[in-house]
């Protein structure tokens, strides 16, 4: 892990923001002592997110399909 004074990590944000998402975590040191960790937030998708296909059927055929599954029940 890599440790960063303040001045230099506000100097160089976006650099340090960048070692931050492919190490992990980046260190933040402060004059006074304090010091911070910097680590990027995982994104969580829901899982209704999945990528659509293609199947080449219009929309009124769609709808006729709707229909005619209506119909049975």
């Amino acid at each position: 892990m890599r440790a960063y004074s303040f001045t230099e990590a506000r100097q160089n944000l976006a650099s340090v923001l960048d070692e931050a998402n492919e190490k992990g975590v980046v260190q933040i040191n402060r004059k006074d002592g304090q010091s911070f960790i910097l680590q990027p937030v995982s994104v969580v998708g829901s899982p209704l997110d999945i990528p659509g296909i293609n199947v080449d059927i219009s929309t009124d055929e769609i709808v006729d399909i709707i229909r005619k599954g209506r119909e049975r029940n």
